[in-house]
Order: C-alpha cells, then sequence, then structure tokens
C-alpha cells in the first residue's frame, strides 16, 4: 500500500474509531440512565473495555489491530479493577465524579468477567463493522 493510502487509511480508522468510542461511552452512560442493578453494571463494564480497546485503535490504527486492541483494553480493565483493591480508587471516587467513572471505587470479582465480555463484544464489532476502507475485517 503506498504512503499516503496508509496514511488515509490510518487516518479514516482514527475517524471511525472516535466516533465509535463517542457512541460506547454514550452507550455506557445511557445504560445507567435507564437501567440500574447487575443490568447497567455489568454492561457498564463490558463497555468500558470497548472503550478502552477502541482508544488503542484511536491511538494506534495500524492493520491487523483489533487483537492487540482488545487485549490492551481488557489488560486496562483488569489492572484498573485489581488497583481498586489498594483503597486509591475509593479515595479519588469521593473527590470526583470522573474519577468515579474510570477508576471506579471497590473491586468486584464478576467485573473480571464482564470485561473479558466486554473484549469479545470490541472483537465482534471489529469483525462485523466493515473498515474505513469498506473491506470487512478478516476472521
Amino acid at each position: 500500500m503506498p504512503a499516503t493510502t496508509a496514511t488515509t487509511e490510518r487516518r479514516r480508522t482514527r475517524l471511525v474509531a472516535a466516533g465509535a468510542a463517542a457512541v460506547t461511552l454514550c452507550a455506557g452512560l445511557g445504560i445507567r440512565a435507564v437501567a440500574d442493578g447487575d443490568i447497567a453494571k455489568y454492561a457498564g463494564d463490558a463497555l468500558y473495555t470497548v472503550l478502552l480497546s477502541t482508544l488503542v485503535v484511536l491511538i494506534a490504527p495500524a492493520p491487523g489491530m483489533r487483537r492487540v486492541a482488545a487485549a490492551v483494553g481488557l489488560g486496562l480493565s483488569w489492572l484498573i479493577e485489581l488497583g481498586q483493591l489498594a483503597g486509591v480508587a475509593a479515595e479519588l471516587s469521593q473527590r470526583s465524579i470522573i474519577a468515579r467513572l474510570v477508576l471506579g471505587s471497590t473491586f468486584n470479582a464478576p467485573d473480571l468477567f464482564w470485561y473479558v465480555v466486554g473484549a469479545g463484544l470490541f472483537l465482534l464489532i471489529c469483525t462485523v463493522v466493515p473498515r474505513p476502507s469498506g473491506l470487512r475485517h478478516a476472521p
């Protein structure tokens, strides 16, 4: 692929990723507005990993990046969840709504599973949604 075509493809991928991140963020906040309890919590957990994975693509839009992005999004989700065991997230969450949304407040073991669901959802979306060039992603 010529350099200009590759640059154009990365630019388009970033635009799609930015739009997908915005839609995912709205979906995550929206689910909490219309549902509560476990449905809202675990859907939010899954969407959190989708968002992180999408942000990885936004930062590094390289061909074949979807599995790496899903793995990084999952790893970051787990790292943040496990970091809640130290209590720092709870303290920061009391001071800031943004910290509460980004870091959470308390460790919850089932969240680790729902982050895996989010990584799988990200991969499914990447498989179903065409790339900016119009081609489908390889399986």
